[in-house]
């Protein structure tokens, strides 16, 4: 990711399920209004082996718990059970 950009939140997806990069940043794009949105998926070795997404934008994204709440909404139109978790502080 470029260097301007943080982390803003991973999520899992169910055990079938998998989203490609276009997809993933349009939606991303989207939930937080930014164009310049990043994505990253990487495969976490461990139990189930399920890629880990990471979803990053600037630093300073404007009105997270809205931009959440819209990402939760957008995975779900899209009927992907993701489990979400906030990396920001």
């Amino acid at each position: 990711m470029p260097k301007h950009q943080i982390a803003f939140f991973t999520f899992t997806l169910g055990r079938r399920e998998s989203i490609g990069p276009i997809p993933l940043r349009a939606m991303w794009a989207r939930a937080s209004g930014i164009a310049d949105a990043g994505v990253e998926r990487k495969v976490v070795r461990g139990d189930e082996e399920r890629p880990l997404y990471t979803l990053y934008a600037p630093q300073h994204l404007p009105d997270l718990p809205g931009v959440e709440q819209r990402l939760r909404v957008l995975l779900e139109a899209a009927h992907l059970k993701a489990s979400l978790r906030a990396v920001y502080m």
